[in-house]
């Protein structure tokens, strides 16, 4: 069963990770390997999760790489589905 509106992962970082260990933004960069600008992108939701990024984010706080994934996709999917109804597609059938 999908979660009703799943929060972006960068909240979850941010708020689960960054906040409670006391990291800056610029620290918590620093040691993921990645700039500011690229891990403030994520924290304020304006990106998403990669693959790299899971692995990096795995590496430093001791979980999964697809946890991060995960969350991404399911915040995706959530918002893809927001949007559904504009979609222009057609059933197929078997012939």
């Amino acid at each position: 069963m999908r979660m009703h509106n799943p929060p972006h992962p960068g909240e979850v970082l941010k708020e689960g990770w960054i906040e409670p260990l006391g990291l800056t933004v610029t620290a918590a960069a620093e040691a993921l390997g990645v700039t500011r600008k690229t891990l403030s992108a994520i924290l304020n939701g304006r990106s998403g999760i990669s693959p790299d990024m899971a692995l990096r984010l795995s590496r430093a706080f001791g979980t999964t790489a697809e946890s991060w994934l995960n969350q991404q996709m399911q915040y995706d999917l959530w918002q893809a589905m927001q949007e559904k109804e504009h979609l222009k597609v057609k059933r197929i059938k078997a012939a």
